[in-house]
């Protein structure tokens, strides 16, 4: 019996699977956020929630990489969910994507503990950039050389 060594390629290693949760009041937008996300090979939504208060929920029960969070949403705002996911999972990435991404200074969001603040009206264009942007190693501007 003769066993041959696994086959092993080094030319692209796979790019690690993003769980998304995406939480929005509106059905229409997350079905839209849902099926534009679907098409993505590296991400993968592993929920929807339509308040903060199931959003926080859901998140405690999947342990998402990453929460979208709309900011006007019913039963805790996305900046009070972003809060409360903030300090009980540290490790979540959050993007506010919303209508109001313009009252989200940098301060506020930094504050909130959001990876990132997007408008809606900028479309899915920059939504699949902003994900992976937020999974990126931060990068030094010096070298050392």
């Amino acid at each position: 019996m003769c066993i041959e060594p696994a086959q092993i390629s080094f030319d692209s290693q796979p790019e690690m699977l993003k769980r998304v949760l995406i939480a929005d009041d509106n059905v229409y937008v997350r079905d839209v956020i849902r099926t534009f996300l679907h098409d993505q090979a590296e991400i993968e939504v592993c929920s929807e929630a339509g308040d903060g208060v199931e959003a926080i929920e859901k998140a405690r029960e999947l342990k998402p990489d990453l929460v979208l969070l709309d900011l006007s949403m019913p039963n805790l705002n996305g900046a009070e969910a972003a809060l409360v996911l903030k300090n009980t999972m540290s490790d979540v990435r959050i993007i506010m994507f919303t209508m109001y991404s313009s009252k989200l200074s940098p301060s506020l969001t930094s504050a909130l503990g959001v990876d990132a603040a997007l408008s809606k009206p900028d479309g899915m264009g920059h939504l699949v950039e902003s994900i992976n942007g937020v999974f990126d190693p931060p990068r030094s501007e010096y070298s050392l050389n």
